[in-house]
C-alpha cells in the first residue's frame, strides 16, 4: 500500500500509524520531497476529480485567481502541497482522505 502525503501532515502521520498498527505494509511517499509524475497525478485526478485539490489549504489561499484557474494537472505539478491528503493506493482501490468511512474500509 502506498500513502501519498506530507511527512509534516498530522493526518498523514495518523493514517500511517493506524495502517501499520493494523498490520498493513505502508510505503510513504512525500509529495513535497518527490512530486508525483504526470501519470500518477492523472490516475488520481481520474479517480477523484477536483476533490483532489485542497481548496482550504494555505497554498490555495496564496494563489491568485489566474493561477487557480489553471488545469488541475498543471496546478498539482507545480504545487504538490495542493493535493488533498492522504491519498492511499492499496493496489486495488484508491482512497482520498482519512475519514471514518475510509478508516473502516482499511482497518475495520
Amino acid at each position: 500500500m502506498i500513502l501519498y502525503g506530507l511527512k509534516t501532515c498530522d493526518t498523514c502521520r495518523k493514517a500511517r500509524a493506524a495502517l501499520e498498527k493494523a498490520g498493513h505494509e505502508v510505503r510513504f511517499h512525500d509529495v513535497r520531497d518527490m512530486p508525483l509524475g504526470a501519470e500518477d497525478l492523472t490516475r488520481l485526478l481520474d479517480a477523484f476529480g477536483d476533490a483532489l485539490i485542497n481548496r482550504r489549504s494555505t497554498t490555495w489561499r496564496q494563489l491568485d485567481e489566474g493561477e487557480r484557474a489553471r488545469p488541475p494537472l498543471d496546478l498539482l505539478g507545480d504545487h504538490p502541497t495542493l493535493m488533498k491528503r492522504p491519498a492511499i493506493d492499496t493496489g486495488e482501490t484508491l482512497y482520498l482522505g482519512w475519514g471514518k468511512e475510509i478508516q473502516a474500509a482499511l482497518i475495520g
